[in-house]
């Protein structure tokens, strides 16, 4: 059983295709799934869109914010309310092809418990690759983590990973903390490739100071914690160990 959702701000123009193409997969796949969508405070018609899909579809559900919490907030609420086995999410944006989940199915076997997507190439202005890719490769550095592509929101999981990991980011930070959250659980995980498409409606919400600022908060808020507070302690433990031994 499957629980596809999607956080959507201000996607009036791509989310309706996003779900129609979502829900044409999952009946190929399944008899046991469900839509969620998690409309994040948009202003414009989105919710709109929304009711009219959840009414027409029994099996979609529009979740609203009555305002913008952020990203993270989205993601959080839309773990909250999935009821079925596995977890799929993508962005409402229409750059990633939820048709594409399907190609994670097979891969989700028993030793694996997170299917990542990484993008073969990304289809957007140069200076979001340029920026996109410093954030990658700085993230990998700070958290340790061993994957390709930690801003690909494009992912498969086993339900029961968030019985045991509480995400706290309300920001784009909690991709990073998902996944680094993920790894030092010792969960189990592969990478595939998926198709990266140019932005037909709207406009990006991340990339003015404010967002860019809280992010770097953020990320540093997260390094304490996951990182260094465990490094620190650690090594706290180990000689106070140490001088019980002697």
């Amino acid at each position: 059983s499957i629980t596809a959702f999607f956080p959507a701000y201000h996607d009036e123009g791509s989310i309706g295709s996003v779900v129609l193409a979502a829900l044409a997969t999952l009946k190929e796949i399944t008899d046991d799934y469900e839509i969620i969508v998690v409309n994040d405070g948009s202003t414009d018609n989105t919710q709109v869109v929304l009711d009219e899909l959840a009414t027409a579809y029994p099996e979609v559900r529009a979740i609203h914010h009555e305002k913008n919490r952020g990203y993270g907030a989205a993601l959080k609420t839309g773990i909250k309310n999935a009821t079925k086995d596995l977890i799929f999410y993508t962005d409402g944006d229409g750059q990633y092809d939820p048709r594409e989940m399907a190609l994670f199915l097979p891969l989700m076997t028993a030793d694996i418990d997170v299917v990542n997507g990484f993008k073969m190439v990304r289809n957007d202005p140069w200076y979001r690759i340029l920026i996109g890719n410093i954030y990658n490769i700085l993230v990998r550095i700070m958290f340790g983590l061993r994957m390709k592509d930690v801003d690909c929101d494009f992912r498969l999981f086993r339900r029961e990973i968030f019985d045991d990991l509480e995400l706290e980011s309300d920001s784009g930070v909690i991709c990073v903390e998902m996944m680094k959250k993920i790894q030092d659980a010792g969960y189990r995980m592969r990478e595939v490739s998926v198709h990266h498409y140019n932005r037909e409606h709207g406009v990006s919400q991340f990339f003015n100071f404010p967002r860019i600022w809280a992010t770097g908060m953020g990320l540093l808020k997260q390094w304490w914690k996951l990182v260094l507070k465990k490094h620190l302690f650690g090594k706290a433990k180990n000689r106070e160990g140490l001088r019980k031994s002697l």
